[in-house]
Parts: C-alpha cells; sequence; structure tokens
C-alpha cells in the first residue's frame, strides 16, 4: 500500500495542477487515512476510475458491435458477390445461346435465300430453253430455214448450262466463304 504522506501529498498537488489522478490498480495501493485531503483525493481517484472504466467499457461494447456489424456486412456483401458472378456466369451462357440461336438463323435465311434463288434460276433456264426449243420445232415444222436458229438454239443452250453452273458456283462460293470454319 502507498502510505508515505510525501507520495500522496505530491499526487494530491499533480491531481489540483494538471488534473491527472492515480487510476487502476494502483488506486486499491492507497491506504485509507484520517486525513480530509487525503481521503478526498482517495475518493476522487476511485471516482474517476470507475467512470473512466464505465467509458472504456462502453468504447470496447461499442467497437464489439461496430465488428459485428461490420462482419454481417462482411457476410452480406460475400453474398451479393456471388450472386453478382452466378449472375454474369448466366448473362454469358444466354448471351451464347442468343448467339448462336442468331447464328442459326441468319444460317436458315441465307439457305432459303439461296434456294429461292436457285429455284428461280433454274425455272428462268428452264423456261428459256423450253421456249427456245418450243421456236426451234415450230420454225422446223412451218418449214423455214432453221440453220441459223439451230445454231442459236445449241449456244443458247450451252449459255443457259454455264449460267446454271455460275450461279449454283457463285451460290456455293459465297456459302463456304461466310462459314466460319
Amino acid at each position: 500500500m502507498i502510505s508515505s504522506k510525501d507520495t500522496v501529498k505530491e499526487a494530491i498537488i499533480k491531481a489540483k495542477a494538471k488534473k491527472v489522478y492515480i487510476e487502476g490498480n494502483f488506486v486499491k495501493l492507497l491506504a485509507d487515512t484520517s486525513d480530509p485531503d487525503v481521503r478526498a483525493y482517495i475518493d476522487d481517484c476511485k471516482r474517476k476510475d470507475i467512470t473512466a472504466r464505465k467509458k472504456r467499457l462502453q468504447i470496447t461494447k461499442q467497437v464489439q458491435k461496430q465488428n459485428k456489424e461490420l462482419e454481417e456486412a462482411a457476410v452480406v456483401k460475400e453474398a451479393l458477390v456471388l450472386e453478382l458472378q452466378n449472375s454474369l456466369e448466366e448473362t454469358k451462357k444466354l448471351r451464347d445461346e442468343a448467339l448462336e440461336d442468331l447464328e442459326v438463323m441468319q444460317k436458315r435465311t441465307q439457305f432459303e435465300l439461296i434456294s429461292t434463288i436457285v429455284k428461280v434460276a433454274l425455272w428462268v433456264i428452264v423456261g428459256v430453253g423450253v421456249l427456245t426449243t418450243l421456236m426451234y420445232g415450230w420454225a422446223i415444222a412451218s418449214g423455214t430455214d432453221t440453220q441459223i436458229i439451230g445454231s442459236t438454239w445449241s449456244n443458247m443452250f450451252g449459255i443457259l448450262l454455264t449460267n446454271a453452273f455460275s450461279i449454283v458456283g457463285t451460290i456455293m462460293g459465297v456459302k463456304y466463304a461466310t462459314d466460319k470454319d
């Protein structure tokens, strides 16, 4: 126990001058005395020590509460991050599916267009061939000179066949040129 009168008197002077008091376990070491100034100082020290302990306890509780809130917020944040990552992956998957569907639709549309072009070109070629053959046959039946018409008919079929192969070749070339592979 601290009982030296000089030590306690020095502590009282420091307390009055600089508002510094003995705290913590040192308060327990102060000896009770009959001197009213020392007794008042000891009581002040004990009162200030209790107040300081309460403040520290409140701060500790507040820090613990804030830590708990931060931990809960971190858990919520982590859940949101996982949810966002899952949403991002799902969005990428849906985007890839949409692009694949678009590509299939484009190929189907392209195939239908090519099919239509080929059909029309073949109908034109067949129509011109049939018409030219009918005209050649009518000229033969009517007794008209067919030498010019015969060579024209022969040239016409050569041109029609060449054009038919050219159209089909061009369409197939475009089809394979636009393939990714």
